[in-house]
């Protein structure tokens, strides 16, 4: 089990890319744009680093829904190795057989 510390960060940081994703989205077209004017362009490029640096979609770090388990993450199945063997265990997932050599 992650510390619940670390999840709730994880969490903070979600909230904060929802809240500011518009905006961060519309700053960075205005940035990459060539057919504007420098001084706008790098205008848009200060008002996005004044944004909060966790609302930034890098920061966000994948996590078992499980466990909060960092790493060994399956994104498709969004847990992480050691929950998805214990409820393949239990029999919880259909399909999927302990393989044992």
């Amino acid at each position: 089990m992650a510390k619940k510390s670390a999840v709730n960060r994880n969490n903070r940081v979600k909230r904060l890319i929802k809240q500011y994703a518009e905006k961060r989205t519309a700053l960075k077209a205005i940035a990459s744009d060539d057919s504007l004017p420098l001084e706008e362009r790098f205008d848009a490029r200060l008002k996005l680093a004044e944004l909060p640096r966790n609302s930034s979609p890098v920061r966000y770090r994948n996590r078992c829904e499980i466990s909060g388990r960092p790493r060994a993450y399956y994104r498709k199945l969004r847990m992480s190795r050691i929950a998805l063997r214990d409820l393949g265990a239990a029999g919880h997932i259909p399909g999927l057989v302990k393989s044992s050599w």
